[in-house]
């Protein structure tokens, strides 16, 4: 593909303004279109366009009146709703043939990822989950380098994520459970989930889950123990009430290697039986739009697909049914 990409923008947010600051400086890009429900984001997001010196894009309350209107004049869609409406507006992008970059966590629910895969198997839209660890070469590295047997049999994952997200969230949308889908685990946690998922390569077969929601509606502090399919055994640990930045250390033990990266791929450390530990560090840019472009292009393969976000819905909705009961063990199917 070539030529200017007409995109289109669902759900102004912050998060969507932040990355709008370096894709309007890029070239080949027009944003056309922009939805949310919110008119003070709408304004928004048009005064950044024109403040940049482009022009302002039509706006719409949703998706489907974007759609409706401007669906021959967009080439792909970046979609940023909160958790809970994501499955609803990519399906609907998806089904206009659209390619989409989706924010994480891709849905809420494993019945939410099924539709996501039916859909794209039927109009073979580009569809990329923005992780920053999903799309990490150090992690796809990685997961290249386990799955050829080079570091032996995976024994057993621990991973750990914290951050100050209970007071810095505290009165937003990500701590409405109705829209957000869950708390600290399911928002920041996803990218230490997700990350374990793509390097573990496995289902997970049973998960025991306990969560702590500290006064708010939303789970603040979760703890896991699970077992994959091939044995291996996990831990998962999110705390989202500490006084410090975000972090997250993530370790697996295979038996003839140890490997310790972080949850976004910005690093990663191989420990090998002498002791020696090769380290890698690579920069993490900050524009999913350059790796998504790159995908559509067929210049690179899609790492974060659909299929990925299968296996994160059935880890979650296992964690939720375990904590619902107290961290009784609950049995993934495989199928």
């Amino acid at each position: 593909m070539s030529g200017c990409v007409r995109l289109a923008i669902v759900g102004a947010g912050l998060k969507a303004v932040e990355y709008a600051q370096s894709w309007l400086r890029m070239s080949g890009i027009s944003i056309v279109a922009v939805a949310d429900t919110s008119a003070a984001a709408r304004d928004r997001f048009a005064d950044l366009c024109r403040e940049a010196g482009e022009t302002s894009p039509d706006l719409f309350e949703d998706v489907h009146s974007l759609l409706a209107s401007c669906q021959d004049r967009i080439d792909a869609v970046y979609l940023s709703t909160p958790h809970a409406f994501h499955a609803e507006g990519a399906l609907a992008v998806i089904d206009e043939g659209l390619d989409l970059l989706l924010e994480k966590p891709m849905v809420t629910t494993q019945g939410e990822a099924q539709s996501l895969i039916s859909a794209c198997s039927k109009t073979n839209a580009t569809v990329v989950i923005a992780y920053q660890g999903g799309l990490s070469p150090l992690v796809s590295d990685l997961g290249s380098r386990a799955s050829r047997g080079e570091f032996g049999e995976l024994i057993s994952i621990s991973g750990n994520i914290w951050e100050n997200w209970s007071k810095q969230y505290g009165g937003q949308w990500k701590q409405v459970p109705e829209i957000s889908g869950g708390g600290f685990m399911f928002d920041t946690g996803a990218h230490m989930m997700n990350t374990v998922c793509t390097l573990a390569n496995n289902d997970f077969a049973r998960v025991s889950a306990f969560m702590n929601n500290r006064s708010k509606a939303v789970d603040i502090v979760t703890a896991v123990a699970a077992r994959l399919s091939n044995g291996a055994l996990v831990t998962l640990n999110a705390v989202g009430d500490t006084p410090s930045k975000c972090e997250s250390h993530i370790t697996l033990y295979f038996t003839e290697a140890t490997i310790r990266v972080d949850a976004w791929g910005q690093w990663r450390e191989i420990v090998r039986p002498d002791g020696s530990v090769d380290r890698k560090e690579e920069e993490i840019v900050d524009n999913p739009l350059l790796t998504f472009l790159a995908i559509r292009d067929g210049k690179m393969p899609n790492l974060s697909p659909v299929e990925n976000g299968m296996r994160l819905a059935k880890l979650w909705d296992a964690i939720k049914a375990s904590a619902a009961e107290d961290g009784v063990p609950v049995s993934i199917s495989a199928s």
